[in-house]
Parts: C-alpha cells; structure tokens; sequence
C-alpha cells in the first residue's frame, strides 16, 4: 500500500518537469504547497489522459461515478495492478481515464517484531517522478462534481522489497505519455508497469512524527538515525 507521500517542489518546477501548467484559481487552492505529507483525501496534482497540458488538483482516493457517496474513496486510494482489469471500480478507468501523479518521495513503515520504522523513497535520477494512477468524476445530490484518483501498486523491487510487499507503480520518464495515450489499449498499458531500477531509489529512515497526518513541515524528510537496538544480558553470562 502507498498511503503516504510527499511533493516538497514549487509549482514552477512541477510545471517544467511536466511541461504542463496550473490554472490559476486551482492553484489557489493548493494549500500547502510544498506538501511534506501528502494523505488519503488531500487534493494533489495530476495530469490526466484527457488534458496532458495542465495540471489539476483532484482528491487522493478514487470515488467512482457510480458510488452512492465519498465514503469510497477512502478504500480506493490504491489498486493493484493486477486486478485492474477485473475490479468494476477500475476497469473502465483503465481504458480512459489514466493520470499520472507527481510526487518527489513516499513513505513505507518497516515492520520488525513490533516496531515499524517509518522510511522515505525517492528516485535518485529525478527530482520529482510520477506515478501511474487512474481517476475519475463523481457528482453529490447537489451537483457537485469531485475529480479522484487513485494510485496503483506493483509488486515491490529488490529495495522495496526489504520494507513492504507492495510499491507504488513508479513510471520511467519515457513511459509517462504513453501511460497517457488513450489510443495504447489497457492490456499494453499495463506493460508500462515495470518495477523501477532499485540502483535508481533511495529509502531512509525518517521520523516517526510522520505518523500524524497533522505533522507537516520540512522535519518530515530529513534523514534520521533509528535508535540502536538494546539488548540486555545477565551479568552472570
């Protein structure tokens, strides 16, 4: 599961990463930009299939067009992609409706007996990278419209491995447009989701303060030194 990420850039330089631009009152909204702890529900920049030269803020959390309520979203903030073509909630979604969503690091928690250590990841060849994704629009009784998406999953490379069983489908730089091409059937798309290069990655200890999805400031990313392990021995050993 990616249930936590970060996108600690300015918009000008997600605009120039992605040669797409903001609309200005969506901008507006974005608060905060940098986000050093991005959650379920937060809106968060995408470029979707169907608008490749802007970038939009939709809501972490896929909401289908046919759910009764929001409420789904919360169980949909990921889709493994193996099963994208049996789940209802993504098969369609699959075909038409691709994103690609901009992050520059996410968060894993390392289990250990009963301690979980939480880590950061980044791609050591890019700045900002993205991820495959998938969203759609979903209208309230009042007419409200709320664009969602949700990130997909693969199973982990040789450096996630180490920490989760799942990681976030992280896009080569030179797949992003064909993950956006509505013309590349869903069975080609899903090619697309090769496991990034581990030699490419980078995963760190951070602090536990990012368990809060209230804590957001810079503290978040910084390195940390997990504390030593302490075992205790009989003085009559």
């Amino acid at each position: 599961m990616c249930g936590r990420s970060s996108l600690t850039k300015v918009e000008k330089e997600i605009e120039a990463r992605f040669k797409a631009t903001f609309y200005s009152d969506e901008l507006a909204r974005y608060n905060p930009l940098p986000n050093f702890n991005v959650a379920p529900t937060h809106m968060h920049p995408v470029i979707t299939s169907d608008d490749t030269t802007h970038i939009h803020l939709y809501r972490w959390g896929l909401i289908p067009f046919w759910a009764k309520d929001v409420n789904i979203g919360s169980k949909l903030i990921n889709a493994r992609a193996e099963t994208l073509q049996d789940k209802t909630a993504f098969r369609q979604c699959l075909a038409t409706k691709r994103c690609i969503v901009p992050l520059d690091g996410f968060y894993e928690w390392k289990t250990k007996g009963k301690q979980k250590t939480p880590y950061r990841i980044i791609a050591k060849d890019q700045d900002i990278f993205s991820v495959a994704g998938l969203w759609d629009s979903w209208q309230n009784t009042n007419g409200d419209t709320i664009h969602s998406f949700t990130i997909i999953t693969i199973a982990p490379n040789t450096l996630m491995k180490e920490i989760h069983d799942r990681m976030p489908a992280m896009l080569l730089k030179e797949n992003e447009n064909l993950w956006l091409d509505n013309e590349i059937k869903p069975k080609d798309a899903l090619q697309l989701l090769l496991p990034y290069p581990s030699d490419q990655m980078e995963a760190y200890p951070v602090s536990d303060k990012v368990n809060s999805v209230k804590a957001n400031d810079k503290s978040l990313i910084e390195r940390v030194i997990p504390k030593p392990t302490i075992i205790q021995t009989s003085l009559f050993d």
